[in-house]
């Protein structure tokens, strides 16, 4: 059986889990949980929530995770569903592999991406939010599969999740599932360790809910970082997917 693999590409503090939920719930689909994070904490050095958990549980070899990513889904299912976050991308790093891969691009505003960070972690870089990343990535991944992927934003997910997600399985050639509409709640075999500090919210979820006003403070010591981030995300936003 041919494997279709299929690469979110996000930021911190998006709908990524909720996305990775959404297709976990398909009956064709598995999903894999940020395979670069041990990765990236072990090559940085970050003290992130859970990192001694990552780093006892998760790859942090870059060939074998490339390997692994361009591979089959680990129970031999048709789709491959991996959430990647663009920041545990470091330079360097192979990306062969993402040319035998479909690829879907998520955004949010970073202005919004940066004071939940914040208030989570309590400090917060340019490079921790991903964007320029991002968009590097975009390009790269581009030339390597000689097609464009499309982008989401969050907020247009949230605000009509049938629409968007009939919309994005028809840019990514697969058939659209009412399942994914909605899952059960709570914690998934799946997810990885740092889920205790950061999928409250989506482990009380049971659908793609509407988008509410953001409660995180936005200090103006985040505006340099906001500043850094924001060209890339307007590049992106150009070419963003509408709803069918």
């Amino acid at each position: 059986m041919n494997t279709i693999r299929i690469c979110l590409w996000s930021g911190p503090r998006n709908i990524s889990t909720a996305m990775m939920r959404s297709f976990e719930n398909r009956a064709d689909c598995e999903v894999w949980d940020e395979p670069y994070y041990g990765y990236y904490l072990k090559h940085t050095g970050l003290d992130h929530p859970g990192r001694d958990a990552v780093l006892e549980l998760w790859p942090t070899d870059g060939k074998k995770i490339a390997a692994r990513c361009g591979g089959s889904a680990p129970e031999g299912s048709p789709l491959f569903f991996q959430k990647h976050m663009c920041q545990h991308m470091l330079d360097g790093v192979d990306l062969t592999w993402t040319a035998h891969c479909r690829h879907i691009f998520l955004i949010r505003d970073p202005a919004d991406v940066a004071a939940s960070f914040n208030t989570t972690i309590g400090t917060v870089r340019a490079e921790d939010l991903g964007a320029v990343r991002q968009h590097a990535l975009y390009e790269v991944i581009a030339a390597n599969t000689g097609r464009h992927w499309p982008v989401i934003e969050g907020a247009d997910v949230l605000a009509d999740p049938e629409g968007m997600l009939k919309a994005l399985c028809a840019a990514i050639d697969i058939p659209f599932d009412p399942a994914m509409l909605s899952w059960p709640e709570g914690t998934r075999a799946s997810d990885g360790p740092w889920s205790t500090y950061w999928y409250a919210r989506v482990e009380a979820s049971s659908r793609f809910e509407p988008a509410a006003p953001s409660s995180h403070a936005k200090p103006e010591n985040l505006g340099p970082v906001v500043e850094a981030c924001l060209p890339a995300y307007l590049a992106l936003k150009r070419y963003k997917l509408a709803a069918a």
